[in-house]
């Protein structure tokens, strides 16, 4: 197990200073080749946000993205294994030469993406699966090749696969895990995607330009390292390695290899989600958490490559190995628990602390397998690019499994006992095939039995309100629950007592629909009628609570609405919430699951009179999807001429100035904008009079008969006579050109730099 489970990282050779050795000292092939681990996950980062961007991020195709990275990175592994075997190539050069051509393909790859997206963007599931493969195959192959290179060359030097493998995860992995957090914390807030890609295709060619330059001009002394053939090989006086009878079988080994990586990607899936649902789902909650996954994934690494030069002792060393996957699957399995409790006194940074220990325990895994299982010989690369491949298809299984089928049908503590209970069957399996003594077996044994039964009989109180915790953090209070909890592939979403919802830990709506006791801004989509004058058939991009589809579905002007929402949780919420459960039988609503932006493209025939979305806070992972000025003129196609968009700017001057780009009209309502590629139809006459008219479920907006209705319609109202004033109520207007004049020195979103998503 190891990086390959969470991301396309990069391996690197760590060479020994031998007396064979032609290459400068090893602190300095250290530092150097760390660098190289930098890329990959810079890569990893924008071309999947990229990716999301032009298919959605629907987990139908983030689930299908992730996997044509993975594939790549098997095929990769082949190829690199094959080459691994050609006693005479010169693998140092290969590898310079990869790094180089990896470079290439970065420089021009956002471009690739623009112009496929061009004609394939909207695929169903299998469509975006074989799109994104063929985008990204080139480079992941590359990718995936240099571990087995790297281990047949690395080999030569040490005489030990341990390690060797466990030098390369270490070193690379790191330099992955510092790419991640660098990421989160300045280059994508900065530089935006396509500097970001430009910086890691600038370090590729430096890393491959200076390989290159070193095998030239030591050109012929590589043949020095050749090993001998598996048949003549003989133990290594210089290193130390266990016995040829204590190997395990190398298809046995290959199985393991597998179902570590499917243990580990469900892990990671897991921790993902707590993380993310912990921070509100902070763009860079992601980058964050694949970096402690990574950086942990080194430290395990280089634990692995100290156990394999020093122990020699054949069922010592499968103790070890044993222990390392029981200790894995045991610390990931309270991950959970560890996580809700650190933050209800913590701040959610320290939630990584656990993450990285866990991850620590995975990443002793990978290069313990190769070493008891790989002799160090001339077939070395090759049989390691089998390990290699067998954990990158158990990690895309494990994906796919966990995120798109378990997650969907168990609640999270379910699935950590089904993924925890699979680990310790492998410590167990193991342990039995390793003939181990009495003495050690059946205390072993037992251990495991005990610990997976605990885990299954415990996990009700240890899981007790971690939700509430995650989210409360601080302001928890025992006892605290949430009044229902709904868990399913596409994420977590919660409702308090009061009726506010939650979706994915960050405030989404709440149900009520009231416009005299107006609890959560609702005023703001009531003004429909005060701008447009014919809002006949209307788009809403987001369900949420359903409150604010429910007023507009009774508008006496609406006749059709097309909600398009992409968590299908929201709908059981709402079938069991009276005062919004008639939305999901009017005749007039026709809903679809799906990811907005996917669904307009997917869609480009149908134009509507208005699109209306109460969008997201605007430094909410992949907000800018929905804010950017690519999204905005993609909006604008799919109104008629004179149509108006409605959306939440969440208070965001970026957002602001962002929409008056693109659309030559408009004004704030609240923190709303209205835009439109005409002037607006401003008219309180005709909004008054609608308001009279308006009713939900049978029942009237305002009963003017009532003191409370007539003061409250006259406040209502009274926000058309606040435009541009200063000092005004959280409802009042701004023009367009006030806008423009106060926001002249925003950031304008595009997909690119994506604004404001990164700056918190």
């Amino acid at each position: 197990m190891g990086a390959s489970a969470a991301a396309p990282a990069r391996v690197v050779p760590v060479l020994r200073e031998t007396g064979e050795s032609f290459l400068p000292s090893a602190p300095s092939w250290y530092l150097f080749f760390f660098v190289s681990g930098f890329p990959a996950l810079l890569y990893q980062i924008v071309w999947q946000r990229s990716l999301f961007t032009f298919y959605g991020v629907n987990i139908e195709s983030v689930t299908m993205v992730v996997t044509a990275f993975m594939l790549g990175l098997g095929i990769g592994s082949l190829a690199g294994g094959m080459i691994s075997q050609k006693r005479n190539w010169p693998l140092l050069a290969i590898f310079g030469v990869t790094e180089l051509l990896i470079a290439v393909y970065g420089i021009f790859s956002l471009n690739i993406f623009h112009w496929a997206a061009n004609y394939t963007a909207g695929s169903g599931p299998l469509g975006t699966g074989l799109v994104a493969f063929s985008l990204v195959a080139f480079p992941t192959v590359l990718m995936g090749s240099t571990l087995p290179i790297l281990v047949a060359y690395t080999v030569r030097l040490s005489r030990n696969v341990g390690t060797s493998v466990g030098s390369l995860y270490a070193v690379n992995t790191m330099g992955s895990a510092v790419a991640c957090f660098c990421a989160g914390l300045f280059l994508m807030r900065y530089l935006g995607e396509g500097k970001t890609v430009a910086l890691a295709a600038g370090l590729n060619a430096v890393v491959g330009g200076c390989v290159l330059f070193l095998h030239f001009k030591h050109q012929g002394r590589e043949r020095e390292l050749d090993l001998e053939p598996a048949s003549t090989f003989r133990r290594s006086e210089n290193s130390r390695m266990l016995s040829s009878a204590s190997y395990i079988q190398f298809p046995l080994a290959v199985a393991a290899s597998a179902i570590a990586g499917f243990i580990s990607l469900g892990y990671e899936m897991i921790w993902y989600r707590l993380f993310s649902f912990t921070t509100g789902g902070l763009a860079k909650s992601f980058a964050f958490l694949l970096g402690a996954f990574l950086a942990g994934i080194a430290g395990g690494s280089v634990v692995s490559k100290r156990i394999c030069e020093r122990m020699s002792e054949p069922q010592r060393f499968t103790q070890i190995l044993v222990a390392a996957i029981f200790s894995a699957n045991l610390i990931g399995f309270l991950v959970g628990p560890i996580l809700s409790n650190l933050v209800v006194h913590f701040s959610y940074e320290y939630s990584l602390l656990p993450i990285g220990v866990a991850a620590g325990c995975l990443g002793a895994i990978f290069p313990l397998l190769c070493h008891i299982s790989i002799p160090p010989d001339e077939s070395a690369g090759a049989r390691t690019s089998y390990l290699y491949l067998g954990n990158i298809l158990g990690s895309v299984l494990g994906s796919y499994v966990t995120g798109f089928v378990l997650m969907n049908i168990w609640p999270l503590r379910s699935v950590s006992i089904a993924l925890a209970t699979l680990g310790f069957a492998l410590a167990l399996f193991l342990a039995l095939n390793a003939q181990l003594n009495r003495t050690l077996l059946l205390p072993c044994c037992a251990g495991i039995l005990l610990t997976a039964w605990l885990v299954a009989y415990a996990s009700p109180p240890l899981f007790e309100g971690m939700y509430e915790k995650l989210q409360m953090k601080s302001g928890y209070a025992p006892g605290f629950h949430f009044r229902s909890t709904v868990e399913n592939r596409s994420g977590v979403i919660s409702v308090l007592n009061n009726g506010m919802v939650f979706g994915g830990g960050m405030y989404d709506g709440r149900f009520s629909v009231s416009l005299v006791s107006d609890s959560n801004g609702i005023q703001r989509v009531f003004a429909l009628s005060f701008y447009d004058a014919h809002p006949k058939n209307v788009l809403m991009i987001g369900l949420s609570s359903g409150s604010w589809a429910q007023v507009v579905a009774n508008h006496p002007q609406v006749e059709h609405l097309t909600i398009v929402e992409i968590n299908p949780g929201y709908l059981q919420l709402i079938a069991g919430t009276p005062v919004v459960a008639s939305l999901l039988r009017n005749p007039k609503v026709h809903i679809e699951v799906d990811d907005g932006r996917r669904w307009l493209v997917r869609n480009p025939g149908l134009q509507f009179d208005s699109i209306i979305m109460n969008t997201t806070y605007n430094w909410r992972s992949n907000a800018s999807n929905l804010l950017s000025t690519e999204f905005l003129q993609l909006v604008h196609k799919h109104l008629k001429p004179g149509g108006t968009h409605l959306y939440n700017t969440t208070d965001s001057n970026d957002a602001l100035a962002t929409g008056l780009r693109v659309f030559p009209y408009g004004m704030r309502i609240g923190n709303f904008l209205a835009v439109s590629d005409a002037p607006l139809q401003l008219d309180a006459a005709r909004w008054r009079d609608v308001l009279l008219h308006y009713s939900i479920d049978g029942k009237p907006v305002f009963d003017l008969a009532q003191e409370r209705d007539r003061r409250r319609f006259e406040e209502v109202t009274a926000m058309t006579r606040t435009m541009d004033e200063a000092g005004s109520s959280e409802f009042s207007l701004e023009s367009a050109d006030h806008i423009r004049q106060r926001t002249a020195g925003a950031r304008i979103i595009t997909d690119d730099n994506m604004g404001s998503e990164w700056q918190r």
